[in-house]
């Protein structure tokens, strides 16, 4: 289960990488995808999720890798579901993803830029992306379990 589980988490880290080379080819943003809804912004963020804790790149880069530490020794030998795979590897692809940009640039590269009406959700990338939908399977996951009868997690 576990090399599978690093497999998926490899393709899902090479997809986000991929996404951000791209994003930096391009030089003028941000370029509208869908007018008044869907553009690709590119900023450089030196926080975690909505800019939380800017400016602390060297204990984002601590959290992560005790994170990753702690699925690899604690988590992945649990796992017990397709599903469960699914999003641990988005988790740990996702992880690592942004780990990447902060050792590498010093800062996460994000594009993905939201509008609804007048309000502009903040900026995210793909590995935000995986890790949000990771931590929201897990969660499915877990209730699935519960509701099952199967507390044997």
């Amino acid at each position: 289960m576990k090399k599978k589980v690093y497999i998926i988490s490899f393709i899902i880290f090479i997809i986000d990488l991929l996404s951000k080379i791209l994003v930096l080819g391009i030089d003028k943003t941000p370029i509208t995808i869908i007018n008044n809804f869907f553009y690709i912004n590119k900023i450089f963020n030196t926080g975690a999720a909505f800019s939380l804790f800017t400016g602390n790149n060297f204990i984002l880069i601590i959290i992560a890798i005790a994170v990753l530490i702690y699925i690899d020794r604690k988590v992945i030998d649990d796992i017990k579901s397709k599903i469960s795979v699914i999003s641990i590897s988005m988790l740990i692809g996702g992880i690592i993803g942004n780990l990447f940009d902060r050792i590498v640039y010093g800062k996460v590269i994000d594009f993905l830029s939201f509008k609804f009406g007048t309000y502009s959700f903040p900026v995210f990338n793909l590995a935000d992306t995986f890790i949000c939908i990771g931590i929201f399977l897990l969660i499915v996951d877990f209730l699935r379990g519960d509701l099952n009868g199967n507390k044997s997690r």
